[in-house]
């Protein structure tokens, strides 16, 4: 028995490699969650940026609960199963007529996941229509290989290496994804995906969150563990070190934790 997804909406996840929009939060905890983050970011007189971005759900309570929102794992769950593992958590954030975007890529390239049972829930905090630049995908693309990515490291990209897919995009049809705030998004880790710029007079608000199996085992990170953040079920297997949700917003402890395996993450990313 399926959890939220039905068996027509699991089917084309399976064969497209993607899925939305499900509704996730009310107005008004999505506006709660986007005013939890913009006051942290008047106290630190900028946006949020560097290691705070990735992770967050190591030093703030509230992103913690929106890794274990119950909506998002049984969706999650409806595709990978009942033990389920929070891998990273990222903010993807394009200010009002900002000229950042995301160039066409693949995740799996990079993340040294195997096997590839890894599934991106994209969560829009704020109103993710077309004209703010929406994530983009290329149906069925997560059956291709992992493809050769050039890096550029163009300081507008939002990728840490400004990864482009090394192909003729033109020769591939596109889906655009936009979604009101409170809705997810669901993509394999193979599927290729972009964004262009965000032309509104509001910010685009994102928070991507990767969720894995305790099968799934970390290939590049050779003399350590990676780690993850266990929010439904059991692990037996101990492929990851298990990470420690924080006790309240930037609890003292939990700012260590989250700097000692934000660098250690880091590392593998760049790896």
């Amino acid at each position: 028995m399926t959890k939220i997804l039905n068996n027509d909406q699991k089917t084309f996840f399976k064969e497209n490699g993607f899925l939305f929009p499900i509704k996730i939060l009310s107005e008004e905890r999505v506006l709660s969650y986007r005013k939890n983050l913009e006051e942290y970011e008047k106290s630190k007189g900028n946006t949020i940026s560097g290691n705070d971005r990735h992770k967050a759900h190591l030093l703030f309570k509230w992103v913690n609960e929106i890794v274990n929102n119950k909506n998002i794992l049984d969706a999650i769950e409806d595709i990978l199963g009942p033990n389920i593992l929070c891998w990273s958590s990222n903010f993807f954030i394009k200010e009002a007529n900002d000229n950042t975007f995301v160039s066409w890529h693949q995740d799996s390239g990079y993340w040294g996941l195997k096997p590839d049972d890894v599934v991106t829930a994209w969560l829009a905090l704020s109103d993710a229509n077309i004209e703010t630049g929406p994530m983009e995908v290329i149906p069925k693309s997560h059956k291709w290989s992992n493809l050769n990515h050039i890096e550029t490291f163009n300081k507008n990209n939002l990728l840490s290496r400004g990864q482009e897919l090394d192909i003729k995009i033109s020769n591939h049809d596109s889906v655009a994804m936009p979604l009101n705030a409170g809705e997810i998004s669901l993509h394999h880790v193979k599927l290729a995906h972009s964004s262009k710029i965000n032309t509104t007079q509001d910010r685009r608000i994102g928070i991507a969150i990767r969720y894995t199996t305790p099968e799934v085992k970390q290939t590049k990170a050779l003399d350590y563990k990676d780690s993850a953040l266990l929010v439904r079920g059991i692990d037996e297997h101990k492929n990851f070190i298990h990470e420690v949700p924080p006790k309240f917003d930037l609890d003292p402890d939990a700012v260590k934790h989250h700097k000692i395996i934000s660098e250690e993450h880091h590392k593998i990313l760049m790896n």
